[in-house]
């Protein structure tokens, strides 16, 4: 299950929030680590490291690296307390494996947060961004703010993906945009803990006064070509959460004209699985307009089935292109930039738009039935 190799760091390379990429010779060849400071310390040159090379012999692309185990000859002092009792923390992430990690959840009696925590019920109406890849988040974090710029946005990452936080460069990259990251579930390393996607929605809301959340996986994701086989499906979920919470769930459709893989031309299968047959409480599911006619015509056809239980919004699209481009990480969905998969990120970044539309009306509009959205978006029937 795990392939062990020793080495001996050459050289730290760059570096951001969290992590720590490595040059380490292993049997005389130059090969590309990563470690998370956190978890094993400093690495130094010449410190000697035990590495899992799984995801780096299989070339998977975005993990692509040899994992740094632990520096066996260094080890890290131990995290402040005796480690005994509760005060700094008792949730578990990566539960029972060797590197389980105990953090201070926002839900336990230690936390500054859990007064805030226990008292909340309900979201308030506040607007919840659902996406299946964390390539998204860039994308719907442009739309938010390309209307609100002063939008408080969290990020709740859940653990489909890479468990810790600190894999993600687009975290680093945004943290001026974004208000905080909750790590649920089994992921870790964010700026608060949290339990599960629920108990996490509610810390953005309260913890980290947020007018906007988005729910998405950290980098990377599991898929094995089948309707039901992939990680994305707790999109669903997270829709479901946000209903029940009493939050305003707002899908991000995953569309594509670039992928090569039928199952994901146009909408997505992903996308008509998680929000056609998981989520149980209906959604807004904004499509933008300027989509390639050829795009636009097969995402028509597939929207339909997705109709019966969920709102489509029709969102304008002018200055969304502009904003994406002035993203401060780079777009990438696949392998795919900006200009080659122009469709995706669009649908993101008006997910965000819309979302922004509905967090400025607030209280305000809550209750109406008008037949146009706030913000100028066109509610089908």
């Amino acid at each position: 299950m795990v392939r062990w190799r020793a080495g001996v760091v050459a050289e730290v390379r760059r570096r951001w929030r969290g992590a720590v990429e490595l040059s380490v010779t292993v049997d005389g060849v130059a090969t590309r680590a990563l470690a998370y400071p956190e978890l094993v310390g400093e690495p130094e040159p010449g410190d000697r490291v035990l590495l899992n090379v799984n995801a780096q012999l299989m070339g998977l692309g975005t993990g692509g690296y040899a994992l740094v185990v632990a520096l066996p000859d260094r080890l890290p002092p131990d995290p402040p307390g005796a480690g005994t009792d509760r005060d700094s923390g008792h949730v578990v992430k990566a539960r029972y494996t060797p590197l389980q990690a105990i953090v201070r959840g926002v839900e336990e009696p230690s936390s500054p947060h859990h007064a805030a925590i226990a008292a909340a019920d309900t979201l308030a109406g506040m607007p919840v961004v659902t996406a299946d890849l964390h390539s998204a988040l860039p994308a719907i974090v442009a739309g938010i703010h390309a209307d609100r710029p002063t939008a408080r946005i969290a990020y709740v990452m859940t653990d489909g993906g890479a468990l810790p936080a600190w894999f993600s460069r687009t975290l680093d990259g945004l943290r001026d945009r974004l208000v905080g990251t909750v790590t649920v579930g089994q992921a870790f390393g964010g700026d608060l803990e949290a339990v599960t996607t629920h108990s996490g929605l509610l810390a953005a809301r309260y913890a980290l006064g947020a007018d906007v959340a988005v729910v998405a996986q950290g980098p990377g994701n599991l898929g094995a070509g089948l309707p039901w086989a992939f990680s994305g499906v707790a999109v669903g979920e997270a829709v479901n959460a946000a209903g029940t919470l009493g939050g305003q769930a707002v899908g991000a459709l995953r569309i594509s004209a670039a992928d090569a893989r039928e199952r994901h031309q146009g909408i997505s299968h992903h996308s008509l699985t998680a929000y056609g047959r998981v989520a149980l409480v209906p959604c807004d599911l904004p499509l933008p307009d300027g989509l390639d006619a050829p795009l636009a015509a097969r995402v028509e056809a597939q929207i339909a089935d997705l109709s019966v239980r969920h709102r489509i919004i029709r969102v304008p699209s002018d200055g969304l292109d502009a904003a994406l481009r002035a993203s401060p990480v780079p777009l990438s969905t696949m392998g795919r930039g900006l200009d080659a998969d122009h469709g995706y990120f669009l649908t993101a970044a008006a997910a965000g738009r819309h979302a922004a539309a509905l967090a400025l009306a607030g209280q305000a509009l809550a209750g109406q039935e008008d037949e146009q959205e706030p913000g100028g978006h066109q509610r089908d029937q």
